[in-house]
């Protein structure tokens, strides 16, 4: 069959390296893809929430199966789109309908599903523009460090973790009446802060059944000892060394099921990943965040490790046949160490040639912001490459993966080298 996967990152490379593994992959197809999606298969220049332009795409090609990489086009409702339409709608797509994707397009939203559920998370509360007043009020209720979160979606950079009680509160005068982060934050959730190390469960469900895939940690922090301005991720491990049987059993009884559960009971139709940022707070998890698509690096990590064919487990939450298809994990570790521009988060520059990635050795390059120019690979991102390895331990992985990384080069490239520094 012909696939289509929407989204231009490392999360797309990575899952279009899998599906070409599938005997059932005829032709796959990237929209808008990079460079590395080149390589193996068909970029389409389109944009992400381009919906008239993937339906033009996908009647074209003849395509049966859409895997909608990242959250924009899911919380613009593509899943709906596709459903509507008396062409589409036999097409699978992978990811919830507009109505469950507001778990990851509202903070309020997924707190109050976790409410309605007994879902284990932390305290809150939400504010608006006219209730700024009883928002700073709220404030002094609670201890230090102040969590403030833009409701919508900021490009993962909506939460603000403050020490001062007083930059708390200018920050959220700054969040809703100053529109610090645009209409994302026209709603603030404030909440405690929970103290504990945080990783990432990832579900696959077809509304019905699930699958848990791989878990995985990942580092947000730009500076080495997670210092500095948060990033889109810059690197990642799975499995999470400290997350054992007796605490993923927690996950499972706890948030897992109860979040299958209650999707089944307010009849909100999903049909894809599930990605469930946690905290361990002593040996108890608790949910920080739902997101309704795999995350990025994670997906580096989670999907090499995945060894049963992924086209089939797609297909499965398209019919809810996800209970009956084969599922099974390489137990060895994976690590990817995120390389970037300089200047990232902030300002960097585009355009830059990468060299070295045919020298690169039993590990596999994902390209996230790369594009070709004049039959090179350039820069085209903050995130450029993700390098990936698997070992029988997560500190064997982290070697392949650092030693590859050395080969690689761009102009102002930047790594962080303590990966995995706090699992030790």
């Amino acid at each position: 069959m012909n696939i289509l996967i929407i989204g231009s990152g490392g999360r797309e490379h990575a899952l279009a390296h899998k599906i070409v593994q599938s005997p059932k992959c005829e032709r796959l197809f990237v929209a808008p893809g990079n460079a590395g999606t080149a390589a193996i298969a068909k970029n389409v220049a389109l944009g992400v929430s381009d919906f008239e332009g993937i339906k033009s795409l996908v009647l074209q090609e003849k395509i049966e199966l859409v895997v909608v990489g990242p959250e924009a086009p899911l919380v613009d409702g593509i899943y709906d789109f596709f459903k509507a339409d008396e062409a589409l709608k036999s097409v699978a797509v992978v990811g919830p309908s507009q109505e469950a994707a507001q778990l990851e397009g509202s903070k309020d939203y997924a707190k109050r599903f976790m409410q309605r559920h007994n879902i284990p998370t932390a305290a809150y509360q939400s504010f608006t523009s006219e209730t700024l007043e009883a928002g700073k009020q709220f404030l002094e209720t609670l201890n230090a460090p102040y969590v403030l979160k833009a409701d919508g979606l900021a490009a993962g950079k909506g939460v603000l973790i403050l020490e001062d009680i007083n930059q708390a509160k200018q920050e959220l005068e700054n969040m809703l009446a100053n529109q610090k982060f645009g209409a994302a934050s026209s709603t603030v959730v404030i909440e405690e802060f929970l103290d504990g190390i945080e990783l990432s469960v990832f579900v696959l469900t077809d509304g019905k059944d699930y699958k848990i895939l791989p878990n995985a940690k990942d580092y947000k922090r730009i500076g080495e000892g997670d210092k500095g301005l948060n990033t889109g991720g810059m690197g990642a491990v799975s499995p999470v060394p400290f997350a054992d049987s007796a605490f993923l059993e927690k996950v499972e009884q706890q948030i897992v099921i109860p979040t299958v559960n209650g999707l089944k009971e307010e009849n909100l139709t999903y049909r894809g990943f599930i990605f469930i940022g946690l905290i361990k707070v002593g040996d108890d998890p608790k949910v920080i965040e739902y997101n309704v698509r795999m995350g990025d690096p994670e997906t580096e990590v989670v999907i090499p490790r995945i060894e049963s064919d992924l086209v089939d487990l797609l297909l499965a939450t398209d019919t809810q046949t996800l209970g009956s298809t084969a599922f099974s994990v390489n137990p060895q570790a994976a690590t990817t160490v995120m390389l970037v521009s300089g200047g990232y988060p902030e300002a960097y520059e585009k355009g830059k040639t990468i060299s070295g990635i045919e020298n690169v050795e039993d590990a596999i390059v994902f390209h996230a912001g790369t594009a070709e120019k004049e039959g090179q690979v350039v820069t085209n991102g903050g995130r450029v490459i993700a390098v990936t390895a698997l070992a029988d331990d997560y500190k064997e992985a982290l070697k392949k993966s650092y030693q590859n990384a050395a080969k690689l080069h761009f102009d102002t490239m930047y790594y962080r080298t303590d990966i995995g520094f706090d699992l030790s």
